[in-house]
């Protein structure tokens, strides 16, 4: 199962029959093991990493570090799971550190996000400070190098 996961991390577009040939396993068990970790939830979704500078996209996106208070019953659970429900957040992360959240939000600009932060995010009871930093350029994301650019070093010359 984790073999076949591993090829999927790293292609999503992989097909089942290229599967089996690395694998040396029938293509129906494989289409079979790829359905089951859908239906169990083991893999959430296939989703293409977009370089949107080369696509003129032009989103907006923040990481926000959010310190909240734990409830109760439920902990940070409860309030992280209110907060991943919004259509602006794209992920949602329970931190150690300074602080509790790590939420990364997306907007058509920078107003939008503001907007988000200052009158959703912020006003959540239990929510009871937000960091917001605006990220700029990407120049790797999950394992995918953005940046076409080289850099050339060179050697130092010292008299």
């Amino acid at each position: 199962m984790h073999e076949i996961l591993n090829i999927l991390e790293n292609d999503a577009l992989t097909s089942p029959e290229k599967i089996g040939q690395m694998l040396k396993r029938p293509v129906e068990e494989v289409r079979r093991q790829i359905k089951q970790m859908e239906e169990d939830r083991v893999i959430l979704g296939y989703k293409a990493l977009v370089d949107d500078e080369k696509a003129n996209r032009n989103m907006v996106r923040a990481v926000i570090e959010v310190k909240i208070t734990p409830e109760r019953e439920g902990g940070f659970n409860r309030l992280a799971a209110r907060i991943a429900k919004y259509e602006e957040v794209k992920t949602c992360y329970l931190m150690s550190g300074g602080y509790d959240l790590l939420v990364i939000v997306e907007g058509a600009d920078l107003k939008k996000v503001a907007t988000f932060v200052s009158e959703k995010l912020a006003t959540i009871h239990g929510v009871l400070s937000t960091a917001t930093h605006f990220m700029l350029k990407t120049y790797k994301e999950q394992g995918a190098l953005f940046a076409e650019e080289t850099f050339e070093e060179r050697l130092k010359v010292s008299p």
